[in-house]
């Protein structure tokens, strides 16, 4: 089993900053892509930003400039650094892995349990 713990979330004012962390455990051989998707209420979830495990990233044009997403390999964590927060980023964060169990195995997404950011105006 592969399983994924999220912490940092919280309440904070607009323009202030969080960050989150996830980190992977269980049986694990490598972990492909991972990434960061929010949810906010009536709304789908949607990709903030991933990095695969060779460091290349890709943000949503809503947090270009503002979110940031470093990954230590080591680890088995992702991050995602928020600066300049706005009240419209208030949203449900997930953490997400790619990950292939053994060498020869298909690559399956874990996601975390969810953290909530709120922002306030």
């Amino acid at each position: 089993q592969v399983q994924l713990v999220e912490s940092g979330g919280g309440l904070v004012q607009a323009g202030g900053s969080l960050r989150l962390s996830c980190a992977a455990s269980g049986s694990i051989f490598v972990i492909n892509d991972m990434g960061w998707y929010r949810q906010a209420p009536g709304s789908q979830r949607e990709l903030v930003a991933d990095i695969t495990n060779g460091g290349r990233t890709d943000y949503a044009d809503s947090v270009k400039g503002r979110f940031t997403i470093p990954r230590e390999n080591a680890k088995k964590t992702v991050y995602l650094q928020m600066s300049s927060l706005k009240p419209e980023d208030t949203a449900v964060y997930y953490c997400k892995a790619e990950v292939r169990q053994t060498r020869w195995g298909a690559l399956y997404p874990y996601w975390g349990q969810g953290t909530q950011v709120t922002v306030s105006s």
